[in-house]
């Protein structure tokens, strides 16, 4: 009785993840809503350039397991820019150890990125994005450290770190 609970509980939860994320409040494909920003591609391009996981983070929204990126530990001296464009995007002084397995930072380099509502998983946040070519980024929360306040947990994937 139990195991056949489980199961059924685990099957609801997977369905409405996936209603969520499908169908309801979505926020849009990148490739479809990218006619706003100034560097703007067909998908086919972006598949060419990016890698099959960046090309899901930065343009279908995806979001990479967390622990998995080599930018969450990497505390050099440098910038992080988006890896579709090069757009610098944050600096290693603005990092942190946020303690949730993806890249952290308490404020963006100036002009390098745009926000947006995003009302997946029943749930309203507010998603980043690249202010050049719309690729998603992560996601900003109120619960970072001083002096903001907040927390920009990022998409290793989206990122490429220039050491300097």
């Amino acid at each position: 009785m139990k195991k056949r609970y489980l199961l059924k509980a685990g099957a609801v939860i997977v369905g409405a993840a996936w209603l969520s994320r499908n169908l309801i409040g979505k926020s849009g494909d990148m490739a479809a809503s990218n006619n706003n920003f100034e560097i703007n591609k067909t998908e086919e391009e972006w598949r060419e350039i990016l890698t099959p996981e960046q090309f899901n983070v930065l343009r279908k929204h995806g979001t990479e397991r967390a622990g998995t990126s080599p930018l969450d530990k990497q505390y050099g001296k440098g910038i992080y820019a988006c890896a579709a464009c090069d757009l610098p995007l944050f600096t290693s002084d603005t990092k942190f150890d946020s303690h949730t397995g993806w890249p952290s930072f308490y404020a963006p380099i100036e002009g390098g990125i745009g926000t947006s509502t995003d009302k997946t998983l029943f749930m309203t946040r507010v998603e980043v994005h690249c202010h050049r070519c719309g690729g998603h980024l992560g996601h900003v929360f109120n619960d970072g450290p001083r002096p903001t306040g907040k927390r920009y947990c990022m998409n290793g994937a989206a990122l490429k770190f220039v050491q300097g």
